[in-house]
This record gives structure tokens, C-alpha cells and sequence, in this order.
């Protein structure tokens, strides 16, 4: 298969390749995803298929109205309506109660009783689900595990002769995937699954305390939400985390790994890396202009883990700079730790390599 190059006023040959079960790379404000109708099954075991994904981890449902919520879900509580009201369209991920066990396929839902939507604050991927007249799944089309992509170009180094086409619309404007909070439980409070551009803090202002699920998904219980349970955002290229700041720290961990002949990558802000750039000979990648740009570097945070990954085999290992775990910061830190492993610069992790 040729995946085609799409662009904006392709929509109608876009629109019919969905409407024939065909699968289509969308963009959104987030990350691109991998449109398929979500009521075919096959088109949506095709989506499993082209990213390896596995069948129990469920699937966003995406929607161009409030209104098409309606044939699937049970009830909608006042917070879910305030959240829809305030965020929508946007990065908010909604999981709510499904009216009944075949409302959505089981390839949709992993088996669940609920499912998570989503209204994406995209024009042409609104304009896409309405034309075709089919909401439509939407994992970040790439391959599982990998880095998400936030530019076409990215969707088709891992999925080119996999798909039928995508719509190349530029690179994504926030670059991390949404925020999931479950409301599926009217009774109780309402549950951030994964953190996102939208902050615990901001939801709090709209409709009072919500919980954080903390724990660690055992891999024998079934994710409620896309990027629970498996390994995420993970290039080829082995990733440390250096939580630190300190100019001597970085310096003595490129050292270190310049002894053990280890080619280096660095994800870290401008001013640190324009001052370890002329420290040894390493690939760098600038994530913001400074250590307080925190939505810069989540939005180049996978664009700069696929830009040095593509260095491979010619690099080793990528360091990779830490943020403070507060508002934006809390969704970029999120995807690193997954991308790394946990792995924070020690003597030991360099041994490893």
C-alpha cells in the first residue's frame, strides 16, 4: 500500500476512505492520530494491527459534537457537563458509562463497560468525523510504544504502507496527548487517569476536588485508559533522566559516558545545551528557549526523543532533562519517565548501557 500524503482540500478523499473502512492519520491540537471508523470492527482491529497495539488497551472515541455522545453513553453528570462545556473542543479525554455492553465494539472498549471520548479542537478533524458521518477511534498514530507523533512526517516513518493516507496539517500546536479523567462514576469523584496540558488545578476551578490515580497498573488488570499499562513513548535509543540543573552534574555524566565511548544525544532547554555543546561531541536537541518554558518542552518533547532516535546507530544513549512536576510539567515529566524507563542518571545506569 502507497499511504497517501493528504492535504486539507483532499477531505473528500479522505472522508471516503474512512466511510470504506479504510484507516486515516489525523491531526489534532495534541498528536496525530489513527482515524477508523469506531462502529466497523474490522476497521478497528486494523487499527491494532497497523501500530501493534494491544487488544485490551481501549481506544479514544472522537466526536465533532456534544450530540453524538448520546447513542452511547448512559448519563452525562453536571461535572462531565461542566467539563464538556469548558474544555471541549480541546484536550480533555471524558470516560462515562456506555448505555449498554454493545454500544461500542469490545475492540473499542477492551472489554469495558465504559468508554472515553473526545472532541478535538482541530477544524479539519471535526470537519472529517461529520463529513464521513462516523465518530471515529483515534490512537496516536505511531507505532505502540514509540514516540507519538506530532507531525506527519513522524506518522509516516512508522506507519507508511500500513494505511491508507494522512491529512498533513503541520505539526501539532500542544504536543502531548490529552488529559483522561474517569466520570464514569456519578457517585464518586471524578479520577485523572493520565495528565495532560489540562492541570489538576484547572479542572479543581471548574468543578471542585478530583482524585489522581497514582498506582501502578498491575499487568494482569485491564487499563481504563490508553497509557496505563504498557510501555509508552520509548525510542530505540536507551533514555536517562538527569534531575538536575547543575552544569557539573551534566558535565561529569558526558564524561562519564565519553570514557565508556558512548555517542550522546541531549534533550535539555537552549541555555544548557548551547552549554554543553562545545563539552564533548554530542547531538543535541533544544526542547525550549529556557528551563521555565515548560509547555515549549512538552510540546518538542517527542520531536526531539524521534529527531536524536534517528541518529541510531550512531548514538547510544539520550540524556534527557527533568522538569518540576507542576502543570504542564506534570504531563511532560509523565511521558519521559515512560520514555526512560525510570532510569535517572546513576554511576550504575552508565555501567548498563
Amino acid at each position: 500500500m502507497q499511504t497517501k500524503i493528504l492535504k486539507l482540500n483532499d477531505m473528500n478523499d479522505a472522508v471516503k476512505a474512512i466511510q470504506a473502512g479504510q484507516l486515516i492519520a489525523f491531526p489534532t491540537e495534541t498528536v496525530y492520530g489513527l482515524g477508523a471508523d469506531a462502529l466497523n470492527e474490522d476497521a478497528v482491529k486494523a487499527v491494532y494491527a497497523a501500530k501493534g497495539r494491544p487488544s485490551d488497551n481501549p481506544l479514544i472515541v472522537h466526536v465533532s459534537s456534544e450530540s453524538e455522545l448520546i447513542p452511547f453513553v448512559k448519563e452525562i453528570s453536571a461535572d462531565a457537563q461542566k467539563l464538556m462545556d469548558t474544555f471541549w473542543p480541546g484536550p480533555l479525554t471524558l470516560i462515562f458509562k456506555l448505555k449498554d455492553e454493545n454500544s461500542l465494539p469490545k475492540a473499542v472498549t477492551g472489554g469495558l463497560e465504559t468508554a472515553a471520548f473526545r472532541m478535538p479542537d482541530k477544524e479539519v478533524t471535526r470537519d472529517l468525523i461529520k463529513q464521513s458521518g462516523r465518530v471515529l477511534v483515534g490512537p496516536s498514530a505511531n507505532s505502540s510504544g514509540k514516540p507519538s507523533p506530532t507531525q506527519a512526517s513522524h506518522v509516516l516513518d512508522d506507519l507508511f504502507g500500513k494505511i491508507y493516507g494522512v491529512i498533513d496539517d503541520g505539526p501539532c500546536r500542544v504536543g502531548v496527548e490529552s488529559t483522561v479523567i474517569d466520570v464514569s462514576a456519578v457517585t464518586a469523584l471524578p479520577t485523572i487517569l493520565r495528565p495532560g496540558v489540562i492541570t489538576k488545578e484547572q479542572i479543581e476551578t471548574e468543578i471542585g476536588p478530583v482524585l489522581i490515580d497514582k498506582h501502578l497498573i498491575d499487568q494482569q488488570e485491564v487499563p481504563k485508559s490508553p497509557g496505563m499499562k504498557y510501555k509508552h513513548y520509548s525510542p530505540d535509543t536507551p533514555v536517562i533522566m538527569i534531575d538536575t540543573l547543575s552544569e557539573k552534574v551534566w558535565l561529569d555524566c558526558v564524561e562519564k559516558l565519553s570514557q565508556h565511548n558512548k555517542a550522546i544525544g541531549i534533550l535539555a532547554h537552549g541555555d544548557l545545551v548551547n552549554k554543553l555543546y562545545s563539552s564533548a561531541d554530542v547531538a543535541t536537541f533544544k526542547l525550549s528557549v529556557d528551563e521555565k518554558s515548560v509547555s515549549e518542552a512538552a510540546k518538542n518533547l517527542f520531536a526531539g526523543l524521534r529527531y536524536l532516535d534517528r541518529l541510531k546507530p550512531n548514538l547510544d544513549v539520550i540524556l534527557a532533562e527533568v522538569y518540576p512536576e507542576v502543570d504542564e510539567g506534570t504531563a511532560y515529566m509523565n511521558r519521559l519517565n515512560k520514555a526512560a524507563g525510570g532510569k535517572v542518571y546513576s554511576t550504575k545506569e552508565i555501567e548498563n548501557l
